[in-house]
């Protein structure tokens, strides 16, 4: 898939853990010619060593990278995915990269708790099923966040990667 009209395009993929972010994200970037994955679970937890920073001084840090790579690869026509937790943040986000050419779509993931609770538990996380629920019930009780919500829990990762690819209303931002 191309960028539209050879724009940029930046897909943000948000959801709680266990939804299928990492894997719809994997698969969206692999449908396209040139595309840069940013996974930023990465950007989160790169510090090593005894004193990391704290909690929110990571997650602000984790953003300013995102921001940074994002406009750095915008910058170099490529599309981009991005698959990490948005609470807060989309309209910073928005602003930061405002002045690019391109377009922005979000995508908000949700899945029902026994979907999610069961693919944490295979995945060996059961300790974040509380956070995961939490953040699903937050995010989907969001207005903001209501037109762009997609069931990620009754679709295989490649027939919701051309859900996004293709539905209007995950458009947030056209040049």
């Amino acid at each position: 898939m191309q960028s539209i009209n050879n724009s940029p395009v930046v897909y943000l993929i948000s959801g709680p853990l266990g939804v299928g972010k990492s894997t719809i994200s994997k698969t969206l970037a692999n449908t396209m010619q040139q595309c840069a994955l940013i996974e930023g679970d990465l950007l989160l937890h790169m510090y090593h060593g005894e004193t990391e920073p704290p909690w929110e001084d990571r997650l602000r840090l984790a953003w300013l990278h995102i921001a940074a790579v994002t406009r750095n690869l915008v910058r170099e026509g490529l599309d981009v995915v991005i698959d990490f937790v948005v609470e807060d943040e989309l309209s910073w986000f928005c602003d930061q990269i405002a002045d690019l050419d391109g377009a922005l779509h979000y995508v908000v993931l949700h899945a029902e708790p026994g979907t999610i609770s069961a693919r944490l538990d295979k995945r060996g996380d059961p300790e974040s099923i509380h956070r995961s629920l939490f953040l699903r019930n937050k995010l989907m009780a969001s207005p903001n966040n209501q037109p762009f919500l997609l069931d990620a829990g009754s679709k295989q990762p490649d027939e919701l990667a051309q859900d996004i690819l293709k539905d209007d209303r995950f458009h947030m931002m056209k040049r």
